[in-house]
């Protein structure tokens, strides 16, 4: 036979409810708090969660990182540039396949009205190269590009291929002969397969710059500048008066005349301007 026991209510002794730590909603100060009033809408504090402000000083090193909305996409090419085959992991890469969808995608943008191409890369796989360096030529806006750090071998293709391109001063563009890596069959038609490629090369930077096919040549097999190598590496002033590139600048002076270019298209187009 079970026994049951009533235990009636003492005021502040049974039941017990521990106090809560004062916040937004029990805090008694505090402008937020909730009312028992059913009709009365219940407000919340939103803010960054400890963990996102954590997550994002771990990748991006801030607390914060500027949202700006703008006319205007920045294209990042940096590391080495990945072709048909994977490099390993610890290697930084663009990728190709990650760059045609965004090419493709701001052809078509309404939103995007320039592009500025950021370059510090060390070269890589040369038909990927050029297929990027096709694409930005072809777009139908306003293209700057900035070398800063390296623009070397492939590279050099796509730092010409904008509508105009700056250099900083201390960086570098290496140009040299194509070359492979790896195995390699040794027949005559290997020789006429890499000169072929190397006339695409030089046929798309003369007539993406100001340099003619003579002095590139001459830049690309010019010997005893390169360790174990032939080629060229400019710097700086050195790319503008060999006619590679347009101007010697940075982030500021791509941005003002990307501006400037975007004012003549709209005007060539007859788009209003915002």
């Amino acid at each position: 036979m079970s026994h049951y026991h009533s235990y009636n209510e003492v005021p502040g002794v049974f039941p017990y409810h521990p106090p809560s730590e004062p916040g937004p909603e029990t805090d008694p100060h505090h402008p937020e708090q909730p009312c028992d009033d059913p009709n009365t809408e219940k407000t919340r504090v939103v803010g960054k969660t400890k963990n996102n402000t954590l997550e994002t000083v771990k990748e991006m090193g801030t607390t914060q990182v500027p949202e700006i909305k703008s006319n205007i996409h920045c294209l990042t090419i940096v590391g080495q540039i990945e072709g048909h085959l994977v490099l390993p992991p610890q290697n930084k890469t663009t990728k190709y396949e990650h760059m045609i969808p965004q090419l493709v995608a701001l052809e078509q943008s309404p939103e995007v009205e320039g592009i500025v191409v950021v370059l510090n890369t060390v070269g890589g796989d040369v038909e990927a190269g050029l297929a990027i360096a096709e694409m930005i030529a072809s777009l139908s806006k306003p293209t700057v590009s900035v070398v800063l750090g390296g623009g070397h071998s492939i590279g050099v293709p796509i730092a010409v291929a904008t509508d105009y391109s700056f250099i900083a001063e201390t960086a570098s563009m290496t140009i040299h002969p194509i070359r492979l890596n790896g195995l390699v069959i040794g027949v005559p038609q290997t020789y006429e397969y890499l000169d072929k490629m190397q006339d695409r090369v030089v046929r798309f930077v003369t007539a993406h710059s100001q340099v003619s096919q003579e002095k590139f040549r001459e830049l690309m097999f010019r010997t005893g500048e390169l360790a174990r190598d032939i080629g060229t590496v400019l710097i700086g002033h050195e790319a503008v008066e060999c006619g590679l590139i347009n101007e010697v600048g940075g982030v500021q002076h791509a941005m003002v005349k990307l501006k400037n270019l975007i004012e003549e298209w709209k005007d060539r187009n007859g788009v209003p301007l915002q």
